[in-house]
Protein backbone atom coordinates (compact mmCIF):
# COMPACT_ATOMS: atom_id res chain seq x y z
CA UNK A 1 0.00 0.00 0.00
CA UNK A 2 1.99 2.86 -1.38
CA UNK A 3 2.16 5.88 1.37
CA UNK A 4 0.48 4.28 4.04
CA UNK A 5 3.58 4.18 5.76
CA UNK A 6 5.00 4.24 9.68
CA UNK A 7 8.44 4.70 7.96
CA UNK A 8 7.80 7.33 6.37
CA UNK A 9 6.71 9.14 9.09
CA UNK A 10 9.16 8.49 11.62
CA UNK A 11 10.94 11.50 11.15
CA UNK A 12 8.10 13.83 12.06
CA UNK A 13 7.76 11.84 15.16
CA UNK A 14 11.71 12.66 16.22
CA UNK A 15 10.40 16.48 16.05
CA UNK A 16 7.26 16.26 17.49
CA UNK A 17 7.18 17.32 21.33
CA UNK A 18 3.99 15.18 22.31
CA UNK A 19 4.04 12.32 24.18
CA UNK A 20 1.16 10.29 25.21
CA UNK A 21 1.59 9.69 29.34
CA UNK A 22 -0.70 7.33 31.41
CA UNK A 23 -2.87 8.05 34.64
CA UNK A 24 -3.43 4.49 36.56
CA UNK A 25 -4.05 3.32 39.91
CA UNK A 26 -5.08 0.31 41.80
CA UNK A 27 -7.16 -2.79 40.22
CA UNK A 28 -10.06 -4.13 41.19
CA UNK A 29 -11.10 -7.72 41.54
CA UNK A 30 -10.35 -9.67 38.17
CA UNK A 31 -13.20 -11.92 38.95
CA UNK A 32 -15.65 -8.63 38.11
CA UNK A 33 -14.73 -8.29 34.46
CA UNK A 34 -16.07 -11.17 31.86
CA UNK A 35 -12.53 -13.03 30.51
CA UNK A 36 -10.57 -10.46 32.30
CA UNK A 37 -8.42 -13.13 34.34
CA UNK A 38 -4.82 -13.20 36.27
CA UNK A 39 -2.23 -15.27 34.09
CA UNK A 40 -1.62 -18.55 36.06
CA UNK A 41 2.11 -17.66 35.46
CA UNK A 42 1.65 -14.03 36.95
CA UNK A 43 4.59 -12.89 39.01
CA UNK A 44 4.42 -11.65 42.54
CA UNK A 45 5.52 -8.21 41.18
CA UNK A 46 6.66 -5.93 37.90
CA UNK A 47 9.77 -2.80 38.36
CA UNK A 48 8.43 -0.83 35.74
CA UNK A 49 10.93 0.31 32.95
CA UNK A 50 11.51 2.78 30.19
CA UNK A 51 9.73 1.80 27.36
CA UNK A 52 7.44 -0.30 28.96
CA UNK A 53 3.68 0.47 28.01
CA UNK A 54 0.28 -0.11 29.68
CA UNK A 55 -0.49 -2.70 27.64
CA UNK A 56 2.70 -4.89 28.19
CA UNK A 57 2.60 -4.64 31.87
CA UNK A 58 -0.69 -5.53 31.93
CA UNK A 59 -0.02 -8.46 29.80
CA UNK A 60 2.24 -9.36 32.41
CA UNK A 61 -0.30 -10.05 34.65
CA UNK A 62 -3.77 -10.51 32.85
CA UNK A 63 -5.08 -12.96 30.19
CA UNK A 64 -5.97 -10.17 27.90
CA UNK A 65 -3.62 -7.45 28.18
CA UNK A 66 -6.76 -4.98 26.81
CA UNK A 67 -9.27 -5.26 29.60
CA UNK A 68 -7.81 -3.34 32.35
CA UNK A 69 -9.75 -0.78 32.31
CA UNK A 70 -12.70 -3.60 33.17
CA UNK A 71 -10.30 -5.10 36.01
CA UNK A 72 -9.33 -2.16 37.16
CA UNK A 73 -13.36 -1.10 37.85
CA UNK A 74 -12.36 2.05 35.70
CA UNK A 75 -15.44 4.38 34.38
CA UNK A 76 -14.48 4.51 30.60
CA UNK A 77 -15.94 8.49 31.68
CA UNK A 78 -13.86 8.79 34.73
CA UNK A 79 -10.59 10.46 34.26
CA UNK A 80 -10.07 12.36 36.78
CA UNK A 81 -7.51 12.34 40.40
CA UNK A 82 -4.58 10.79 37.99
CA UNK A 83 -2.25 8.67 39.76
CA UNK A 84 0.74 8.29 37.57
CA UNK A 85 2.97 5.18 37.14
CA UNK A 86 6.84 6.11 36.14
CA UNK A 87 9.93 3.93 35.24
CA UNK A 88 11.25 2.52 38.71
CA UNK A 89 8.14 2.05 40.30
CA UNK A 90 7.32 -1.68 41.37
CA UNK A 91 3.69 -2.76 40.67
CA UNK A 92 2.74 -5.70 43.26
CA UNK A 93 0.03 -8.48 42.76
CA UNK A 94 -1.84 -8.86 45.70
CA UNK A 95 -2.90 -12.01 45.37
CA UNK A 96 -5.24 -12.65 48.31
CA UNK A 97 -7.41 -9.64 46.89
CA UNK A 98 -7.05 -10.10 43.08
CA UNK A 99 -5.82 -7.04 42.39
CA UNK A 100 -2.35 -5.01 41.76
CA UNK A 101 -1.54 -2.26 43.81
CA UNK A 102 1.97 0.15 44.13
CA UNK A 103 1.87 -0.93 47.88
CA UNK A 104 3.35 -4.14 48.61
CA UNK A 105 0.86 -6.47 49.82
CA UNK A 106 0.56 -6.89 54.14
CA UNK A 107 2.59 -3.92 54.32
CA UNK A 108 1.78 -2.11 58.01
CA UNK A 109 -0.95 0.95 57.09
CA UNK A 110 -0.99 0.16 53.48
CA UNK A 111 -4.52 1.15 53.40
CA UNK A 112 -4.54 3.89 56.30
CA UNK A 113 -6.87 6.58 55.00
CA UNK A 114 -7.48 5.02 51.59
CA UNK A 115 -10.81 3.11 50.64
CA UNK A 116 -10.20 -0.51 50.10
CA UNK A 117 -10.87 -0.26 46.47
CA UNK A 118 -8.46 2.50 44.73
CA UNK A 119 -10.12 3.14 41.01
CA UNK A 120 -7.51 3.50 38.06
CA UNK A 121 -8.69 6.38 35.87
CA UNK A 122 -6.01 5.28 32.79
CA UNK A 123 -5.57 8.78 30.50
CA UNK A 124 -3.12 9.93 28.27
CA UNK A 125 -2.48 13.33 27.75
CA UNK A 126 -0.64 15.26 25.11
CA UNK A 127 2.85 16.98 26.73
CA UNK A 128 6.37 17.83 26.04
CA UNK A 129 8.57 14.84 27.22
CA UNK A 130 10.12 17.04 30.06
CA UNK A 131 10.77 15.69 33.42
CA UNK A 132 7.43 13.59 33.33
CA UNK A 133 8.42 10.60 31.43
CA UNK A 134 5.23 8.42 32.98
CA UNK A 135 4.76 5.38 30.79
CA UNK A 136 1.87 5.16 27.97
CA UNK A 137 -0.73 3.09 27.37
CA UNK A 138 -0.01 1.98 23.98
CA UNK A 139 3.35 2.61 21.49
CA UNK A 140 2.33 5.94 21.19
CA UNK A 141 5.49 6.61 18.18
CA UNK A 142 3.67 4.30 16.40
CA UNK A 143 0.39 5.69 15.67
CA UNK A 144 1.03 9.63 16.01
CA UNK A 145 1.86 10.34 12.45
CA UNK A 146 -1.57 8.54 11.76
CA UNK A 147 -3.93 11.00 13.85
CA UNK A 148 -3.94 13.98 11.90
CA UNK A 149 -2.67 13.30 8.15
CA UNK A 150 -5.36 11.97 5.89
CA UNK A 151 -3.53 8.94 4.42
CA UNK A 152 -7.02 6.93 3.67
CA UNK A 153 -10.19 8.96 2.35
CA UNK A 154 -12.89 7.62 2.05
CA UNK A 155 -15.08 6.84 -1.30
CA UNK A 156 -17.39 10.02 -1.42
CA UNK A 157 -15.44 12.31 0.33
CA UNK A 158 -13.33 13.44 -2.84
CA UNK A 159 -16.41 14.60 -4.40
CA UNK A 160 -16.84 18.17 -3.37
CA UNK A 161 -13.27 18.82 -1.44
CA UNK A 162 -11.46 22.03 -3.29
CA UNK A 163 -9.04 21.68 -5.66
CA UNK A 164 -5.39 23.51 -6.76
CA UNK A 165 -6.75 24.70 -9.84
CA UNK A 166 -4.03 26.80 -10.89
CA UNK A 167 -0.45 28.41 -10.09
CA UNK A 168 1.08 31.85 -9.27
CA UNK A 169 3.60 32.33 -12.12
CA UNK A 170 2.57 29.03 -13.34
CA UNK A 171 5.09 26.95 -11.25
CA UNK A 172 4.80 23.17 -11.89
CA UNK A 173 5.21 22.61 -8.46
CA UNK A 174 4.79 24.74 -5.46
CA UNK A 175 6.82 25.01 -2.06
CA UNK A 176 6.66 27.19 1.26
CA UNK A 177 5.69 30.36 0.55
CA UNK A 178 4.05 29.77 -2.65
CA UNK A 179 0.88 30.56 -3.58
CA UNK A 180 -2.27 29.02 -5.59
CA UNK A 181 -5.76 29.30 -6.91
CA UNK A 182 -8.29 27.47 -5.52
CA UNK A 183 -11.81 25.51 -6.99
CA UNK A 184 -14.70 24.24 -4.89
CA UNK A 185 -16.61 25.17 -1.72
CA UNK A 186 -13.88 26.31 1.14
CA UNK A 187 -17.21 26.08 3.91
CA UNK A 188 -15.38 29.19 5.95
CA UNK A 189 -12.08 26.74 6.53
CA UNK A 190 -9.01 29.09 6.72
CA UNK A 191 -6.29 26.03 7.32
CA UNK A 192 -6.44 22.74 5.08
CA UNK A 193 -4.61 19.83 4.46
CA UNK A 194 -3.62 18.63 1.11
CA UNK A 195 -3.27 15.23 -0.44
CA UNK A 196 -2.40 13.59 -3.61
CA UNK A 197 -5.27 10.70 -4.24
CA UNK A 198 -4.22 7.45 -5.00
CA UNK A 199 -5.05 4.03 -5.84
CA UNK A 200 -9.12 2.93 -4.62
CA UNK A 201 -8.58 0.52 -1.76
CA UNK A 202 -11.21 -2.41 -2.40
CA UNK A 203 -13.65 -3.91 0.71
CA UNK A 204 -13.07 -7.00 0.78
CA UNK A 205 -16.39 -7.98 1.30
CA UNK A 206 -18.16 -5.93 -1.11
CA UNK A 207 -15.95 -5.60 -3.80
CA UNK A 208 -16.81 -2.10 -3.86
CA UNK A 209 -14.31 1.24 -3.73
CA UNK A 210 -14.09 1.78 0.23
CA UNK A 211 -11.77 4.51 0.22
CA UNK A 212 -8.79 6.23 -1.49
CA UNK A 213 -5.06 6.49 -0.21
CA UNK A 214 -4.01 9.50 -0.06
CA UNK A 215 -0.59 10.95 -0.30
CA UNK A 216 -0.11 13.70 2.82
CA UNK A 217 1.98 16.58 0.65
CA UNK A 218 1.62 19.47 3.40
CA UNK A 219 -0.74 22.41 4.39
CA UNK A 220 -2.31 25.70 3.06
CA UNK A 221 -4.00 28.79 4.39
CA UNK A 222 -6.30 31.37 2.34
CA UNK A 223 -4.72 34.24 1.66
CA UNK A 224 -8.26 35.71 0.47
CA UNK A 225 -11.44 33.89 -0.82
CA UNK A 226 -13.37 34.12 -4.37
CA UNK A 227 -14.77 38.11 -5.07
CA UNK A 228 -17.88 38.82 -7.38
CA UNK A 229 -16.40 37.65 -10.87
CA UNK A 230 -13.34 35.89 -9.40
CA UNK A 231 -13.95 31.84 -9.83
CA UNK A 232 -11.00 30.55 -7.25
CA UNK A 233 -9.63 31.55 -3.36
CA UNK A 234 -5.99 32.31 -3.54
CA UNK A 235 -4.07 30.12 -0.90
CA UNK A 236 -0.32 29.91 0.74
CA UNK A 237 1.38 27.17 1.28
CA UNK A 238 2.19 27.28 4.90
CA UNK A 239 4.07 23.38 4.83
CA UNK A 240 5.55 21.37 1.85
CA UNK A 241 6.55 17.64 2.48
CA UNK A 242 6.40 16.64 -1.14
CA UNK A 243 5.62 17.86 -4.59
CA UNK A 244 2.45 19.54 -4.52
CA UNK A 245 0.92 21.17 -7.86
CA UNK A 246 -2.55 21.09 -9.98
CA UNK A 247 -5.29 18.67 -9.21
CA UNK A 248 -4.22 18.09 -5.45
CA UNK A 249 -7.19 17.97 -2.99
CA UNK A 250 -7.91 19.86 -0.29
CA UNK A 251 -9.36 19.27 3.28
CA UNK A 252 -9.85 21.41 6.58
CA UNK A 253 -6.95 20.92 9.22
CA UNK A 254 -8.94 17.88 11.72
CA UNK A 255 -9.73 19.11 15.26
CA UNK A 256 -6.87 17.72 18.04
CA UNK A 257 -6.55 14.24 18.10
CA UNK A 258 -8.26 12.06 20.97
CA UNK A 259 -5.69 10.61 22.59
CA UNK A 260 -7.60 9.36 26.01
CA UNK A 261 -7.25 5.24 24.59
CA UNK A 262 -9.45 3.49 27.11
CA UNK A 263 -9.61 -0.15 25.38
CA UNK A 264 -12.49 -1.87 25.14
CA UNK A 265 -14.92 -4.42 23.46
CA UNK A 266 -17.58 -2.50 20.88
CA UNK A 267 -20.56 -2.09 22.12
CA UNK A 268 -22.28 -3.51 19.05
CA UNK A 269 -20.71 -6.71 17.48
CA UNK A 270 -18.29 -5.89 14.29
CA UNK A 271 -16.99 -8.28 12.05
CA UNK A 272 -15.21 -7.19 9.61
CA UNK A 273 -12.10 -7.33 7.28
CA UNK A 274 -8.47 -5.88 6.59
CA UNK A 275 -8.61 -3.56 4.28
CA UNK A 276 -4.68 -2.08 3.75
CA UNK A 277 -1.52 -2.97 5.23
CA UNK A 278 2.10 -0.92 5.23
CA UNK A 279 3.26 0.40 1.93
CA UNK A 280 3.37 -2.39 -0.53
CA UNK A 281 4.05 -4.91 1.84
CA UNK A 282 1.95 -8.68 1.82
CA UNK A 283 2.02 -8.89 5.45
CA UNK A 284 1.92 -6.41 8.24
CA UNK A 285 2.96 -7.09 12.12
CA UNK A 286 3.28 -6.01 15.59
CA UNK A 287 3.34 -2.04 16.17
CA UNK A 288 2.09 -1.75 12.71
CA UNK A 289 -1.01 -0.20 11.67
CA UNK A 290 -3.87 -1.69 8.82
CA UNK A 291 -6.89 0.08 7.64
CA UNK A 292 -10.07 -2.54 8.32
CA UNK A 293 -13.48 -2.01 6.84
CA UNK A 294 -15.09 -0.88 9.77
CA UNK A 295 -15.91 2.51 11.17
CA UNK A 296 -17.96 4.64 13.36
CA UNK A 297 -21.39 3.34 11.34
CA UNK A 298 -20.57 0.16 11.76
CA UNK A 299 -20.31 0.41 15.65
CA UNK A 300 -16.55 1.08 16.39
CA UNK A 301 -15.14 3.91 17.89
CA UNK A 302 -11.59 4.79 19.66
CA UNK A 303 -10.01 2.48 21.71
CA UNK A 304 -12.28 -0.51 20.27
CA UNK A 305 -10.24 -3.54 20.45
CA UNK A 306 -10.85 -6.34 17.50
CA UNK A 307 -9.52 -9.99 17.47
CA UNK A 308 -7.74 -10.61 14.17
CA UNK A 309 -7.64 -14.16 12.66
CA UNK A 310 -6.95 -15.97 8.89
CA UNK A 311 -10.24 -16.83 7.36
CA UNK A 312 -10.49 -20.25 7.30
CA UNK A 313 -10.18 -22.32 4.04
CA UNK A 314 -12.46 -24.06 2.51
CA UNK A 315 -10.39 -27.64 1.41
CA UNK A 316 -12.00 -31.11 -0.28
CA UNK A 317 -12.58 -33.63 2.68
CA UNK A 318 -9.94 -36.57 1.15
CA UNK A 319 -12.54 -39.52 2.89
CA UNK A 320 -15.48 -37.91 1.19
CA UNK A 321 -17.29 -40.21 -1.64
CA UNK A 322 -16.41 -39.31 -5.60
CA UNK A 323 -15.16 -40.12 -8.65
CA UNK A 324 -11.47 -39.41 -9.48
CA UNK A 325 -11.58 -36.77 -7.40
CA UNK A 326 -15.12 -34.90 -8.87
CA UNK A 327 -17.80 -34.88 -6.34
CA UNK A 328 -16.16 -34.70 -3.10
CA UNK A 329 -17.40 -32.83 0.12
CA UNK A 330 -15.66 -29.91 1.02
CA UNK A 331 -14.92 -28.43 4.07
CA UNK A 332 -14.75 -25.11 6.03
CA UNK A 333 -11.70 -24.63 8.26
CA UNK A 334 -12.50 -22.66 11.05
CA UNK A 335 -10.99 -19.14 11.68
CA UNK A 336 -7.74 -19.21 13.19
CA UNK A 337 -6.95 -16.20 15.52
CA UNK A 338 -3.66 -14.75 15.33
CA UNK A 339 -3.45 -11.80 17.24
CA UNK A 340 -5.36 -8.25 18.53
CA UNK A 341 -5.94 -4.90 16.73
CA UNK A 342 -6.40 -1.94 18.97
CA UNK A 343 -8.57 0.92 17.10
CA UNK A 344 -7.24 4.21 17.07
CA UNK A 345 -8.89 6.58 14.72
CA UNK A 346 -12.46 5.71 13.22
CA UNK A 347 -14.20 7.24 10.24
CA UNK A 348 -17.47 6.52 8.84
CA UNK A 349 -16.62 2.86 7.66
CA UNK A 350 -12.97 2.81 7.48
CA UNK A 351 -10.53 2.52 10.58
CA UNK A 352 -6.97 2.70 11.64
CA UNK A 353 -5.83 0.33 14.46
CA UNK A 354 -2.55 -0.57 15.62
CA UNK A 355 -1.40 -4.15 15.93
CA UNK A 356 -1.11 -5.62 19.42
CA UNK A 357 0.07 -9.27 19.46
CA UNK A 358 0.26 -11.54 16.59
CA UNK A 359 1.12 -15.11 16.58
CA UNK A 360 1.60 -14.93 12.38
CA UNK A 361 1.84 -12.14 9.50
CA UNK A 362 -1.58 -10.05 9.22
CA UNK A 363 -2.64 -10.24 5.55
CA UNK A 364 -5.41 -8.44 3.25
CA UNK A 365 -8.59 -9.62 4.18
CA UNK A 366 -8.05 -10.99 7.32
CA UNK A 367 -10.94 -11.43 9.72
CA UNK A 368 -11.22 -8.33 12.71
CA UNK A 369 -14.23 -9.02 14.92
CA UNK A 370 -15.45 -8.12 18.30
CA UNK A 371 -13.58 -9.94 21.10
CA UNK A 372 -15.35 -14.01 22.29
Amino acid sequence: MKNFSTRAASSLLVRSAAVAALVCATLAPAQAATNCTFRPNAPDQHRVVKGDTLWDISGTFLEHPWCWPQVWGMNRDEIRNPHWIYPGQIIYFDRAHGRLTLTRPGAPDANAGQPPLTRLSPQLRTEGMGPDGAVPSIPAAAIEPFLTQPLVVEAGALDATPRIAATQEERVWLGEGNRAYVRGDLRGATSFQVFRPGKQMIDPDTGKVAAWEAAFVGTVRVVSVAKPGVDVHTVEVTRSLQEMGVGDRLLPMPPAPVRNYVPHAPAQPVAGRVMAVPDEMINASQNQVVAVNRGSLDGLDVGAVLQLYHLGQTVTDPGSKGFLGFGKDKLRLPDEQIGELFIFRVFGHVSYGLIMQVTGPVRIGDVAKSPE
